[in-house]
């Protein structure tokens, strides 16, 4: 590789690519990255972060009220300052950009601020200053970017996630499209900021691909804290009126709000890389085709993360690239394993969900049996909050192996984290059956309960 000015150039420096780039560094390899907009990608800069601290300033408005419950008076009406969260998520998003770059930099890869495109299978410009480097290998990581309804009349007013965490104002009135955790998650952000919000999702219910009972349960919960969700409709058309958007439905509805956020999934991003000119397969949803170790079709050019379509969550990003850096630069070969992985939706209440649905277990396992619980949590007993905790496991009868656990409610997010670990050892229901209880928890539930509440056999 010696012919070449880098050994690894990374476009893209989000979590995957910059992941990459430092395991590649510190395993001998000359590294280069570019970064159009901002160091840390979607995640960091406008993605799980600040959604995250969105999250944490929407729940107080019910923790104010739950207090009630336990004793404390508050002095006249909790006031919230929508600016002063702006301000405060720029700072902490600062802060870490600038963490990514000093890690880049400590590790000496080099840095550049532009947007690059593949010009050849060992060559990259940098169209900032329109110098070409040459590079052993390239690595494509540039994640995903929201799609929009192109043919949608009035589709010019909508906002995507891209442009939420920077609003002037907080909107009196908000309608968010979509059914994905991206968009039951902003419902509960702005609900819990005291918007008067509004769900519109075309399917015929939330969150398709989860387990039907979290999807139906999550759904009621939204339902009691004041969300109008509204499922089986779509938008026709938007009328705008001074600052008063007009959203008309297929259903005939006419629904007035002050923001309408678009949250009908994300697409690979891929648009002006210069796949093209070097014969870089994609499928038919623009996804990089990959092998396992995340090689395209052209020897010299990898990709990882979400532009791969494979499981697009950041911490799979991350060890997609830090398995093709070891890989390719440290002799230590391996790959991710996509089958088990533990992830969180940050709804309100939150889920937390790993291993199969029930409807998959049921088309893969001849018997199966099912341990669930709906249960009202211990800090709602005193604050008088009417919202459950709902825990359900999946066991295959015949092995009595673990096949999927699902979460709703307080720290699903925590609690799922350590229950995939017990996932990918192999965890047995004997296994949570032996293990002494933590009282008085809600998590205790995943170990006491004994007699399955539905059996299903074949």
């Amino acid at each position: 590789m010696d012919n070449f000015d880098y050994d690894l150039f990374v476009i893209g420096a989000g979590s995957g690519g910059v992941r990459a780039a430092r395991i590649a560094a510190t395993h001998g390899a000359r590294v280069g990255i570019a970064e159009e907009y901002r160091y840390g990608g979607t995640c960091v800069i406008r993605g799980c972060v600040p959604k995250k601290l969105f999250v944490y300033a929407s729940k107080f408005s019910e923790e104010f009220e739950d207090a009630q419950g336990f004793g404390w008076s508050l002095n006249g009406e909790p006031t919230f300052d929508f600016q002063k969260l702006i301000n405060a998520k720029d700072q902490e998003i600062a802060r870490l950009e600038s963490i990514y770059r000093r890690n880049l930099e400590r590790t000496n890869v080099e840095v550049h601020d532009t947007r690059a495109v593949i010009e050849g299978p060992n060559t990259v410009r940098l169209l900032a200053s329109g110098k070409t480097v040459t590079a052993g290998r390239i690595l494509i990581a540039t994640g995903a970017t929201p799609n929009a309804d192109q043919g949608l009349e009035g589709g010019e007013y909508v906002v995507t996630s891209n442009e939420v965490f920077n609003l002037d104002k907080l909107p009196e009135r908000v309608m968010v499209v979509g059914g994905g955790y991206i968009a039951v998650e902003f419902a509960g952000i702005f609900n819990g900021m005291g918007s008067k919000t509004t769900l519109l999702y075309r399917g015929e219910e939330i969150l398709r691909g989860f387990d039907d009972d979290l999807r139906a349960m999550l759904h009621e919960e939204m339902d009691k804290k004041g969300i109008a969700v509204k499922t089986e409709d779509t938008i026709v058309r938007i009328e705008k009126s001074g600052e008063v958007y007009t959203v008309h439905t297929k259903a005939g509805e006419a629904i007035e709000v002050d923001l309408v956020v678009s949250a009908i999934g994300r697409r690979p991003n891929i648009a002006g890389l210069g796949l093209e000119s070097v014969g870089v397969e994609v499928d038919a949803a623009g996804a990089i085709k990959v092998s396992a170790d995340s090689q395209t079709n052209v020897e010299s050019i990898y990709a990882v993360g979400d532009v791969t379509n494979r499981a697009n969550l950041t911490p799979v990003a991350i060890r997609e690239g830090h398995a093709f850096a070891d890989s390719i630069f440290g002799n230590k070969e391996w790959t991710v394993d996509h089958s088990m992985i533990p992830t969180a939706v940050f709804s309100q209440p939150e889920l937390g969900t790993v291993g199969m649905t029930q409807a998959e277990a049921q088309k893969l396992y001849k018997n199966i049996d099912i341990y669930k619980a709906s249960f009202r949590p211990m800090k709602n007993t005193l604050s008088g909050r009417d919202e459950k905790t709902m825990m359900k496991i999946i066991v295959d009868a015949d092995s009595d192996k673990i096949l999927g656990i699902h979460l709703m409610g307080h720290d699903a997010g925590e609690l799922i984290q350590i229950i995939g670990v017990t996932m990918v050892m192999g965890a047995t229901k004997a296994d949570y059956d032996r293990t002494i209880a933590v009282h008085p928890t809600a998590a205790e539930e995943l170990v006491t309960m004994r007699e399955p509440s539905e059996r299903i056999r074949s």
